[in-house]
């Protein structure tokens, strides 16, 4: 069965760069991925009911560990996955964690715990996507996990008016406060006072994370790492953005365009 990922995404997400062998394996983790995260954030769902659906998520995972057939065509297919390419199966349970969390925490006290979401949310994608490489060296898998966290912030800072408006503030609080920034000024759309000092704090940390996680765009080779230093490249292009925009997320949301992709391609390809 072939899964489609229907949401726009800033970054490749199983490309033909990718060799042929691995663009099944790589769509059906972000089916899986992007369906739980939907049971979370999408539609008119109460709390409880988007809970439940994904305890059935995690009820299907724990079928496959037993080594039992899944319900659901999806889990079927991901149990081969699993099997033929030696996935560990917890990182699928921490994104169910995450997007649970989702459910029931709408506001982060401090970077540590933005960190600790990113770790569970964002780090078993780029964890998942090594071991199907079969490149699990653990300073490879230390660099992916700076750029998936740097790639999940880099969502969150796009996302901050779309957020809110899910009733969701994923900037840590204290530093909102160290700046002045109240949740009405999230709710007007107010860019005064320290609004800007206050991002580009954010994009300058959140720029350090990606680029300490970039050298494994080199270190993967062929068509992988190719895929990688796009990836890298698509998240430093939004801070770009971001940072020309002056950090305004309100009145237009940044995002890749053609031109973009042209010269992180060009890019991709010239780096050795």
């Amino acid at each position: 069965m072939e899964y489609a990922i229907q949401h726009y995404e800033n970054f490749p997400v199983a490309s033909i760069l990718l060799p042929r062998h691995l663009r099944y394996p790589v769509r059906l983790i972000y089916a899986f991925a992007r369906q739980a995260d939907d049971f979370a954030d999408e539609g008119e769902d109460a709390p409880e009911t988007r809970l439940a659906k994904l305890d059935r998520f995690r009820t299907e995972l724990i079928r496959i560990e037993r080594g039992e057939p899944g319900e659901q065509a999806l889990f079927h297919d991901l149990a081969q996955v699993i099997q033929t390419h030696q996935l560990p199966i917890q990182y699928f349970h921490d994104l169910l964690d995450a997007f649970s969390q989702d459910v029931s925490k709408t506001r982060y006290a401090d970077f540590g715990e933005v960190m600790d979401y990113c770790r569970r949310s964002a780090n078993p994608i780029g964890r998942l996507l090594l071991h199907l490489y079969g490149e699990t060296d653990v300073r490879q898998l230390a660099l992916s996990d700076g750029i998936c966290s740097a790639l999940q912030i880099i969502n969150f800072l796009q996302d901050i008016a779309i957020d809110y408006q899910k009733g969701r503030i994923y900037l840590p609080q204290d530093e909102l406060a160290q700046y002045g920034i109240t949740e009405q000024h999230l709710a007007r759309g107010e860019m005064s006072g320290l609004w800007w000092p206050f991002m580009q704090f954010q994009i300058e940390r959140t720029r350090k994370l990606l680029q300490a996680g970039a050298p494994l765009g080199k270190q993967l080779q062929g068509r992988i790492g190719l895929e990688m230093r796009l990836i890298i490249m698509g998240g430093e292009r939004i801070l770009k953005k971001l940072h020309a925009a002056h950090g305004d997320v309100f009145h237009a949301r940044p995002v890749l365009k053609p031109a973009d992709w042209l010269y992180m391609l060009y890019r991709a390809v010239s780096i050795k």
